[in-house]
């Protein structure tokens, strides 16, 4: 009888050992390190299989994807968020994305030879939607597109007050 519980004990710890999942990824932005540059670091941790809370830093952060001119960005934004995916295994497959997001740093244009200066500091709402996908369990693979809602007087008065991003995420989950 107790070799048999002793089996019985043995069998499901091992079964625990083979369905290890993983709760934490950090992540990098690879289409935002080519496109503007910039570059944007993330944290998420997995609160279950279809759910997770998200941290993320932009350094040289500029406003979405503006056109090249002689204007210069010196921005940081910090931005927490929640996923949420609907395939309930693993945190793969579509999912939301409902943010808030705090910039901060100064934009300097050129107008009629004087620098004119704005400051960028802003409160961001948003939502964003994506689609994850995840090789030999641990990298991770992850287009997105979001857009927010800026609430800065100064910065809406010369930027939009609507901000659409994109970007395509690639992780590794531990």
């Amino acid at each position: 009888m107790k070799k048999m519980f002793l089996s019985i004990a043995m069998a499901l710890v091992s079964l625990g050992a083979f369905a290890q999942t993983y709760k934490n990824e950090v992540k990098l932005n690879i289409l935002n390190v080519i496109v503007r540059p910039s570059i944007e670091l993330g944290y998420e941790y997995y609160l279950d299989d279809n759910q997770s809370v998200d941290a993320e830093l932009m350094f040289l952060d500029k406003f979405s994807y503006w056109p090249k001119r002689s204007n210069k960005f010196s921005a940081t934004s910090f931005k927490v968020g929640y996923n949420y995916y609907f395939d309930s295994s693993d945190a793969v497959g579509f999912y939301i994305n409902p943010f808030l997001k705090t910039r901060f740093g100064k934009f300097t244009e050129e107008e009629n030879g004087v620098d004119v200066e704005t400051k960028l500091n802003a409160f961001i709402i948003g939502v964003g939607v994506g689609y994850t996908w995840v090789f030999n369990s641990k990298f991770v693979v992850a287009p997105y597109a979001n857009i927010g809602r800026n609430f800065s007087k100064p910065v809406n008065e010369r930027f939009w007050a609507v901000e659409p991003n994109a970007g395509v995420r690639l992780g590794f989950r531990f």
